[in-house]
């Protein structure tokens, strides 16, 4: 899918973005492949403050070069795009997982870091500070909803493509707050209704 496919996608499903600098060309493409992409992870950014997340997960931090992600999702519910191509978000993960990924299957525990997750994955970035007590707003919830939905609709995947970081890399605890089968529940009724 193009970038503009991608914005489309996201429309399409009702989700409101903001385009954020040069995002369709920000990416890590020079550090390795992207692609094929076979699902949707979720992540909380463990920060506070919607300008300074977005500025975070676009730019990086010193140990870790932007984009972080391909969207956040702040707590309005507004997806901020900040990068389009290889992302720095899902790290190494289970191969195993992936595998059920594609094959839509129920997830086995992720007990290994032996795969690239950057190449796979589209990673959404959720303006949380991921310590189980920050409210997750309804507004934000349905956005994370709603994209979820959109890149599973755009590539004909079920809701069994979107998955948490904690899902996929031991040691990992993301998104922390919400529980990932409620939120495949919820991207399953949308893509049925």
């Amino acid at each position: 899918m193009s970038a503009s496919g991608f914005l489309d996608a996201l429309r399409d499903e009702g989700v409101t973005v903001v385009e954020v600098g040069d995002w369709r060309e920000h990416n890590r493409n020079h550090k390795g492949p992207w692609g094929p992409v076979h699902g949707v992870m979720i992540h909380h950014t463990a920060t506070l403050g919607s300008a300074h997340t977005v500025q975070v997960c676009r730019d990086g931090r010193p140990a870790l070069p932007g984009p972080l992600c391909h969207g956040v999702i702040t707590k309005d519910g507004t997806v901020h795009l900040v990068g389009y191509g290889r992302a720095n978000h899902a790290g190494l993960g289970d191969d195993d997982v992936l595998r059920a990924v594609i094959a839509e299957r129920a997830l086995p525990p992720d007990d290994e870091a032996n795969t690239d997750g950057n190449r796979h994955f589209y990673g959404f970035e959720c303006e949380n500070l991921g310590d189980g007590a920050d409210p997750w707003p309804q507004a934000q919830l349905e956005a994370i909803e709603r994209v979820a939905a959109a890149m599973c609709r755009r590539h004909g995947w079920s809701q069994r493509s979107v998955i948490g970081h904690l899902e996929w890399q031991p040691g990992k605890v993301d998104p922390k707050g919400f529980d990932m089968a409620w939120l495949r529940d919820r991207v399953g009724e949308r893509l049925a209704g």
